[in-house]
């Protein structure tokens, strides 16, 4: 991790405008926060926030990504989601009142990811100021755990081959990059990472990939997947 210069924001780089948390907030009262914004850029494979911490910090991912992953006792790992620029990390314990622990570990994916940072103190004592601007707030974290009630529900209803073509659209949607041949998905996961996406085993959603494949849906490129028939993913999804 390297620490940037604090509060070294151009009013057109301001990440607070381009984050859903503070998509209402006006210029003006973004500039409230920005003396109590912190930077640090960490490089791949480096932890952000690590789970079991209680700091009281609220993060914004300012460029590349990250994932959250979380570890068993027993040192088996869980990824649990992935974020690109503009989004929000690690609310829950700034809105927590016994203030975390945390729940999920924050891993760069790549390096010259840039993050900046909020203290709940100086959150709070702003929120004060622009108390409409915590409707938002609670519309994002609505919005995350509604999120979270699918991903679980999906675990239990969906077979495998579903999870999967829903992830490869989810991907597709966030991170797709259209090509000649369809829409080309960077993911920059390992196989094994992917399963854990998908919540099964590598073995599975290999067998599941090379099934897409067959059947002329997808292609495999390194760390990038290419869509060519999203449609059919879209109805294998919801088989």
């Amino acid at each position: 991790m390297s620490l940037d210069t604090p509060n070294a924001f151009a009013d057109e780089e301001n990440i607070l405008l381009h984050t859903a948390l503070f998509k209402q907030v006006s210029p003006a009262e973004a500039e409230e926060l920005l003396p109590h914004l912190h930077r640090a850029s960490f490089d791949k494979g480096e932890y952000i926030f690590s789970e079991g911490a209680t700091d009281h910090r609220m993060y914004l991912l300012e460029r590349g990504r990250v994932k959250l992953i979380r570890t068993s006792a027993d040192n088996r790992v869980q990824l649990l989601s992935i974020h690109a620029p503009g989004e929000v990390l690690g609310e829950i314990p700034v809105f927590d009142p016994n203030g975390g622990p945390r729940t999920a570990s924050a891993v760069a994916m790549s390096n010259g990811t840039h993050v900046a940072w909020l203290e709940r103190d100086a959150l709070f004592a702003w929120l004060d100021e622009h108390p409409r601007v915590a409707i938002d707030m609670l519309q994002v974290m609505a919005n995350r755990q509604r999120a979270n009630n699918e991903r679980i529900s999906d675990l239990v209803f969906m077979d495998v081959p579903a999870r999967l073509a829903k992830t490869l659209l989810n991907l597709g949607s966030r991170f797709g990059e259209p090509v000649e041949e369809g829409l080309k998905v960077p993911h920059d996961l390992t196989q094994e990472e992917l399963a854990q996406l998908v919540g099964s085993s590598r073995e599975t959603v290999n067998k599941a990939l090379m099934d897409f494949s067959n059947r002329g849906w997808i292609a495999r490129d390194g760390r990038s997947i290419v869509i060519f028939q999203p449609g059919m993913l879209i109805r294998r999804s919801r088989r």
